[in-house]
C-alpha cells in the first residue's frame, strides 16, 4: 500500500500544481487571444462604423501588431508553463541548458527555414511594408505566378492572403522574395482604349476627357478620386489598332473598382459617337479587362 500511498500524496501536491499550471497556461492563452481579438475587432469597428473609404496606414499596422503580439505571448506562456511542469516534475531545468544547447543547434541545422520565416516575419512588420487589409502582389522563392489577393493575416511565420475567388493562400515569410503592394499610399487605375486606326485620334481623346470630367463630378465616383482622370494620349501603335491611354489616381485599393466604372463610361461615350470599341487581347492581365492597376507613391 506505500506506493498507492506515496501516488496519492503526490497527486495532492505536485500533482495537483501541475493540473493548475496547464489550466492556467490554457486560461491565460485563450484570455490573451480574446484580448487580441477584442483589440482588432475594435480596430476594424473605428473603420467599418467611420466615414473613412479606405484604412489608415496607422490602422493597418496596429491591426498587423496585435496579431503578432498575440501570437508570441501565446507561444511564451506555453513555453513557460512547459518549464514548471519540468520542475514539479522534478526534472532538473538547469542540468538541461547543456543539452538543451545541443539541441538547439540541432534544430538550428534542422529548422532554418523556420528561423528565416520568423526573422522575415519581424522585419515585414517592422518595415511596415504590407498589414492587414493591404491588397498585395507577393512572388516566393521558385517563380512561379505571384499571389495576389487581401491581407487577411500576419505572424511572425506566415502570411495569409484571400483572393478575389475566395481562396486562403498561406505563404511562409521567408520564402517572399518580393511583395507590390497595391494599396499603399494611393494607386493608379490604368484603362487603354483601343481603337482602330482609322478613328480621329484628337476625337478620341476629346471623348476619354469629357468621361473623366463626368466621373470626377459623379457623386458617388468623386469620393474615390484624388483628382480628375486625365488622357496621357498614343500609348502603343498596331496594325490595325491604337491604345490611348486614360489613368486616375484613386485611394488606395479604389483602382480596380475605379477602372471598371471608367472603362464601362468610355464604352458608352463611344457607343453614342457611333464609335466601337475591340475586345482587350488575351495578353490583358488585369482585375478588369483593359485595366491594369499599378500602386504609387507619395
Amino acid at each position: 500500500m506505500q506506493p498507492l500511498d506515496d501516488l496519492l500524496q503526490w497527486l495532492a501536491g505536485r500533482g495537483l500544481e501541475i493540473v493548475l499550471i496547464i489550466l492556467a497556461s490554457v486560461l491565460l492563452a485563450r484570455l490573451v487571444a480574446w484580448t487580441g481579438r477584442k483589440i482588432t475587432d475594435s480596430i476594424d469597428r473605428r473603420y467599418t462604423d467611420g466615414d473613412a473609404l479606405v484604412r489608415s496606414e496607422a490602422a493597418k499596422h496596429r491591426h498587423s501588431l496585435t496579431q503578432v503580439i498575440t501570437w508570441t505571448l501565446v507561444v511564451l506562456i506555453y513555453a513557460v508553463a512547459v518549464f514548471f511542469v519540468l520542475d514539479r516534475l522534478g526534472v532538473p531545468v538547469t542540468g538541461l541548458v547543456a543539452p538543451a544547447t545541443v539541441l538547439g543547434v540541432g534544430l538550428g541545422f534542422g529548422a532554418q527555414r523556420i528561423v528565416g520565416d520568423v526573422l522575415a516575419g519581424f522585419f515585414i512588420i517592422t518595415e511596415r511594408q504590407y498589414g492587414f487589409g493591404d491588397v498585395v502582389e507577393i512572388q516566393v522563392v521558385g517563380g512561379g505566378d505571384p499571389a495576389r489577393g487581401t491581407v487577411e493575416d500576419v505572424t511572425l511565420r506566415i502570411t495569409r492572403l484571400r483572393s478575389a475567388d475566395g481562396e486562403v493562400v498561406t505563404l511562409p515569410n521567408g520564402q517572399i522574395v518580393k511583395v507590390v503592394n497595391l494599396s499603399r499610399d494611393w494607386a493608379r487605375a490604368v484603362v487603354d482604349v483601343p481603337v482602330p486606326t482609322s478613328v480621329d485620334v484628337n476625337q478620341v481623346n476629346d471623348i476619354l476627357r469629357a468621361v473623366g470630367r463626368e466621373a470626377y463630378a459623379d457623386p458617388a465616383l468623386h469620393p474615390l478620386l484624388l483628382d480628375e482622370p486625365s488622357v496621357m494620349g498614343v500609348e502603343s501603335l498596331g496594325l490595325d489598332e491604337v491604345n490611348v491611354r486614360m489613368v486616375a489616381r484613386t485611394l488606395p485599393g479604389k483602382q480596380f473598382e475605379v477602372g471598371r466604372d471608367l472603362r464601362a463610361r468610355v464604352v458608352l461615350a463611344f457607343r453614342r459617337q457611333g464609335l466601337n470599341v475591340p475586345p482587350p487581347s488575351a495578353a490583358d492581365d488585369g482585375p478588369a479587362p483593359g485595366v491594369v492597376a499599378t500602386r504609387g507613391e507619395q
